[in-house]
């Protein structure tokens, strides 16, 4: 697309940024590929609506209108990985819910980033999600050609195969993940960047079985477990937890408790 003055992006803990610490709280990929465009394209006005844990019907009632009234040239619309992650979801009425949200930022004239899920084959338990991601997946495609938007396609991308794209909890990415993520954004955006999202990872050996079979216990224990807990009792991770950017504001500022300060993270990408 041609010349980006203002970029809002919602959804969930993936677009907040969750695991890749900054000195105010996550920066995530989001942040990074505002940072991108900055560079390119200097001016850039950018908020960060997203809140982990939220729905795909929050995102929608709540984060499309705000972007709309915000009225942005860019949106990024990540949404609908907790819903089909929750038993009993379908990702036909997931897929609907997103068409909806897409629809209102188009008709408002504004351009739609969209992200296909991540292929999650590789990784223990969340693997039986894997026909569900892919199913919806097709669906975004669709929404995509549907009403012209821009699409990152996540799904075929070989480096998050990679554990080293991934936080432990293998839920969130790592900084590297959220790094390359931006990346491929960027390249999706047509916004020239110095690193290439496709640099492969040092080889290294494979774990041992007793090894790899000690990091699933240690898993399910300090991730999986908290997070069925949480859905049984109907908590959200995000309850109580507010936009970290909730107006458009200068790249360079930074979100903390007493709202935009000059920035500390330096534009430059962090491995």
């Amino acid at each position: 697309m041609g010349r980006i003055t203002s970029f809002v992006a919602l959804g969930d803990s993936f677009t907040e940024g969750l695991e890749d610490p900054a000195p105010h709280g996550f920066r995530g990929w989001a942040d990074r590929l505002a940072e991108h465009i900055e560079a390119e394209q200097p001016g850039l006005s950018y908020a960060n609506l997203a809140v982990r844990g939220r729905l795909i019907d929050e995102i929608v009632a709540e984060q499309v209108p705000r972007a709309v009234e915000l009225g942005a040239d860019l949106v990024s619309l990540c949404a609908g990985g907790n819903d089909i992650l929750r038993p009993g979801s379908g990702p036909a009425a997931v897929a609907r819910r997103l068409d909806q949200g897409v629809r209102t930022l188009t008709e408002a004239g504004i351009r739609v980033l969209l992200f296909t899920g991540f292929d999650v084959r590789h990784v223990p338990v969340m693997r039986l999600a894997h026909s569900k991601i892919e199913i919806y997946n097709l669906h975004i495609h669709d929404i995509a050609r549907r009403y012209d938007a821009l699409l990152v396609d996540l799904w075929p991308m070989p480096v998050f195969r990679d554990a080293r794209a991934w936080n432990p909890d293998r839920l969130h990415l790592s900084p590297d993940g959220h790094r390359r993520v931006a990346l491929r954004a960027a390249e999706v955006l047509g916004v020239p960047v110095a690193e290439d999202w496709r640099e492969p990872y040092p080889t290294r050996q494979p774990p041992v079985w007793t090894a790899a079979r000690r990091d699933d216990l240690r898993w399910a224990r300090e991730f999986l477990g908290p997070w069925i807990n949480r859905r049984i009792h109907g908590r959200s991770s995000g309850d109580g937890i507010e936009p970290k950017r909730p107006e458009l504001a200068p790249v360079g500022a930074q979100a903390g408790p007493g709202g935009f300060s000059p920035p500390v993270v330096s534009s430059r990408s962090i491995r």
